[in-house]
């Protein structure tokens, strides 16, 4: 598992766009990697359109943002075009780097425990250690704290 301010183990995930994305492949990039629990339902899709929106903030502070959940590429790659986000859509569908991040958590819904994915965070700087981590997101000014941490690693 992953362990604040310490190296973060490369991981490969198939990705939009027909991409495979990899945390290796972008050293030298502070990345924002945002764990959500479902695509195009309200919460996950709310914050996914405010890390569309300040999208721009972060490439100009040399990071890139994806945002990973167990739906399926075709999933992401529907919910990504409705709704405009300029960056990448991981799947996790195995859980491998969910349970690398252990965000994994048992959960209420409908009354019925289930495990499902803990809305979380986490900033890698450039070199590929862990400097941050939000776990239990709630998603009003969230993206905003994320940005004005990213601010700090310059």
């Amino acid at each position: 598992m992953v362990v604040l301010n310490q190296p973060v183990n490369d991981f490969i995930l198939p990705s939009t766009s027909g991409k495979e994305f990899s945390l290796a492949a972008n050293a030298g990039k502070n990345l924002v990697i945002y764990f959500y629990p479902k695509d195009d339902t309200p919460g996950c899709t709310a914050e996914g359109q405010d890390f569309r929106n300040s999208w721009h903030a972060f490439t100009e502070r040399n990071c890139i943002v994806v945002g990973v959940s167990r739906d399926s590429i075709k999933s992401h790659e529907s919910f990504k075009e409705k709704m405009e986000f300029p960056f990448e859509l991981l799947s996790d569908t195995d859980e491998t780097v969910c349970k690398l991040f252990n965000v994994i958590k048992m959960k209420n819904m409908y009354g019925k425990q289930v495990l499902g994915i803990e809305r979380s965070t986490f900033v890698i700087d450039s070199e590929g250690i862990l400097r941050k981590e939000w776990r239990g997101v709630k998603v009003p000014g969230h993206v905003q704290e994320v940005l004005d941490f990213v601010s700090t690693l310059q």
